[in-house]
């Protein structure tokens, strides 16, 4: 059995987690960081780190794995113990301290805890159609834009993950045509907009009905809502397709950390001003925290990861205050 003994264990290794270790290292605590994940970034790295992201503050555009790459730089300032691949198993708790265990056996005992887990495990939600072409050009994400370069791509869905693909596989690919069941998106406005001046073709309300092809995706057939569905005129189309993008949301799971005793909202983590939860010694910041008011956005999630370290600051050592002071007054 492995043991770590550390100021603050921080428990999801998302944008959040990472800089909420960079900070603690300013604030001179020890960190561990612990995620299911066999690489740091969360959502980020698993589902889109060749898209860009606008809203991260100093970035006019920034790629995902970019952000994650630059975020561990500075996290690794703090020298945390990187606990990849590793799921927080059990939480226990002392007069002093926290104990957590992971699924593979490592016990790490801190004098705090920053749950940064975002939105849990995730899975993505099924196509109905097609399931055996999984691998063989259906896909939930794209790693790398350049995998399907110059294919025919059906992105499938009408939320902003299915409009981001879209518009950063329209440079690249041979043609894109985005599929939704519903006339209207469940997208951000200006993504939408830019959706619509683009040579992507948007078919709705259409849902796909057939994915065929003899081993890989070769077409993709789709049927306009409420149509018959026998020819063209009735409202079925066939598309040339080498890749299909189930772009169609997760299920997010918490998993164990439902069972810990935490306050929860709707699969949320219910945190004060000072991002302290119901529990001793227990924070969380991030996607995964909540509170009236609170603005699911990655900016957003630094500051609260930052306010939870300061926070928490004097539980590692009473001689640390809640004020951290400038960081460019640091020698």
């Amino acid at each position: 059995m492995t043991a770590y003994d550390v100021d603050l264990v921080i428990v999801g290794a998302g944008p959040s987690g990472l800089y909420g270790a960079y900070y603690a290292g300013f604030r001179g605590m020890s960190v561990a960081v612990i995620d299911s994940l066999p690489e740091p970034g969360g959502q980020i790295s698993a589902l889109y780190p060749e898209k860009e992201i606008f809203d991260v503050a100093g970035f006019p555009a920034v790629k995902g794995q970019r952000l994650v790459d630059e975020l561990v730089a500075q996290a690794a300032q703090a020298n945390p113990v990187l606990l990849l691949g590793e799921g927080a198993l059990d939480l226990r708790h002392h007069e002093d301290s926290v104990e957590v265990v992971t699924d593979a056996g490592t016990v790490v005992r801190a004098k705090a805890m920053l749950l940064t887990g975002g939105i849990g495990t995730f899975t993505p939600r099924e196509l109905p159609v097609g399931e055996d072409y999984l691998g063989r050009g259906l896909r939930y994400f794209v790693r790398r834009l350049d995998d399907v370069a110059g294919h025919d791509v059906v992105v499938v869905g009408g939320g902003d993950s299915a409009v981001d693909w879209a518009l950063a596989l329209e440079p690249l690919a041979r043609s894109v045509t985005l599929v939704h069941r519903r006339p209207a998106f469940r997208a951000h406005e200006r993504s939408v907009a830019t959706l619509r001046s683009s040579s992507v073709r948007v078919l709705t309300p259409y849902e796909v009905s057939k994915i065929g092809g003899e081993h890989l995706v070769g077409e993709v057939v789709v049927d306009r809502v409420g149509a018959s569905g026998q020819d063209d005129r009735d409202g079925r189309v066939t598309l040339p397709a080498q890749t299909v993008v189930a772009a169609l949301g997760f299920i997010a799971d918490l998993g164990p950390v439902q069972q810990w005793g935490l306050e929860l909202r709707k699969r949320h983590v219910l945190v004060d001003r000072s991002m302290r939860t119901n529990l001793p010694r227990v924070f969380a910041a991030g996607d995964i925290s909540d509170y009236d008011g609170k603005v699911r956005l990655i900016s957003v999630g630094f500051g609260e990861a930052a306010a939870a370290v300061n926070n928490l600051a004097p539980l590692v050592n009473p001689a640390l205050g809640t004020a951290p002071g400038h960081s460019s007054d640091a020698a």
